[in-house]
């Protein structure tokens, strides 16, 4: 009985082999190859944020009346203490004059009452004058100061909103926003209202960007920043990592946290409010790069048939990875170290060659079938992490 099941094994056996050796007849073995390559494989963080200037002041007015000038407009080049509008100064002149007339009435009283304690006192001091006479010119003496000091400081602010009634730039710069027109009337009764908006130097700016909480703590200050706009699809911006705020912002329990990025200007493309979608690389290394897929290409009999395997022993724990190589006509299975993975391509420092070439995936197609149809049977690789575009550098 024993030699009867070994028998028949071996029938079995050889009769598996005979099929597979038919099947693979009239196929041809085709096979997706990569090359070993230099290359820059980056970890980065992707979010969006806003363009802005980097110094941007609302000018605004601290008296109320009405426009009467504008001296520039959206985009107009001012410099520091240089006139953008004044408003109707008849009703300020007015009150400056009032309150330069209560000066001098308040600086008469002042002298009356001087002469008046000084005539008291006298008569005071030859005992002609009583203690109380004395005491009631004194008092309004020290009155009249105090009227000729509350006259003068009337004086001083209705000349300073005479002055506020011209309003000049605090910067140099560039008009971002004009928010009123010649002959409105405003009110700074409660808040001040603002009239220009002016961005010191739209070549230097910087990008206000919101990232998720999940990814703040990969982001440090310093890290290189890529970006782009929907204005400009095929520019690179760059920049760099200058703030992190602490300040959580809540939007529909969803926690983020702002990120300023500086971003040089030279050329003036980019403008305040454009919509920026950056890349935070977190972390960089160069060297042979590998794609991720070749790791899970596994050949079938059928095609291990077809390839000139030479058999290789994996005796390394650690080289947890390993791809097929062809060289020579022979197909190896090489154990590889590998370092930065950003799921797509991989770092391999040891194992691997640049020039080597690595199987992708192989399938197996009929003699004489044209390329667009499909193969009877294949073993492709998959990709761990989805087939977005490889995020890489100098392939």
């Amino acid at each position: 009985m024993k030699k009867k099941i070994i028998i028949g094994s071996v029938i079995v056996a050889i009769a598996v082999t005979v099929s597979l050796l038919l099947m693979g007849n009239g196929k041809e073995l085709k096979l997706n190859t990569t090359t070993v390559k230099e290359a820059t494989v980056e970890m980065v963080v992707t979010a969006t944020g806003k363009v802005q200037p980097v110094d941007k002041v609302e000018v605004g007015t601290q008296v109320s009346g009405v426009i009467e000038k504008i001296y520039v407009d959206f985009n107009s080049q001012v410099k520091k203490g240089q006139l953008l509008a004044e408003l109707d100064k008849s009703t300020l002149s007015e009150k400056l004059i009032q309150a330069k007339a209560s000066v001098s009435s308040a600086e008469s009283d002042l002298n009356f009452a001087q002469k008046n304690h000084d005539r008291v006192k006298q008569l005071y001091d030859s005992k002609a004058a009583t203690q109380t006479s004395y005491e009631d010119v004194t008092n309004r003496l020290a009155q009249a100061q105090l009227s000729v000091a509350n006259a003068k400081a009337n004086l001083q602010q209705a000349q300073v909103n005479l002055r506020y009634a011209s309003i000049y730039s605090p910067i140099d710069g560039v008009i971002l926003y004009r928010a009123v027109e010649q002959g409105q009337t405003v009110a700074a009764t409660f808040n001040t209202p603002t009239l220009f908006t002016i961005a010191n130097d739209l070549k230097r700016m910087k990008v206000e960007a919101n990232v998720d909480e999940a990814d703040i703590g990969q982001v440090r200050t310093g890290q290189a920043v890529k970006f782009t706009v929907d204005a400009y699809p095929d520019d690179v911006f760059a920049g760099t990592v200058q703030q992190i705020r602490l300040q959580p912002i809540v939007t529909s329990n969803v926690v983020t946290y702002a990120v300023i990025i500086e971003a040089p200007n030279p050329d003036e493309k980019l403008f305040p409010g454009m919509t920026a979608s950056i890349t935070v690389v977190v972390e960089s290394e160069r060297g042979r790069v590998v794609p991720v897929s070749a790791f899970n290409f596994n050949p079938s009999a059928e095609v291990m048939g077809k390839l000139n395997v030479v058999q290789s022993q994996q005796t390394n724990p650690q080289m947890k990875k390993s791809v097929w190589v062809q060289a020579d006509g022979k197909t190896v299975l090489k154990e590889l170290e590998i370092g930065l993975n950003d799921g797509v391509f991989a770092i391999v420092t040891k194992g691997l060659n640049a020039g080597d070439t690595v199987i992708l995936s192989a399938s197996l197609e009929k003699k004489g079938k044209n390329d667009g149809e499909k193969p009877s049977s294949s073993t492709m690789a998959r990709r761990q992490h989805g087939s977005g575009p490889p995020n890489m550098s100098g392939m």
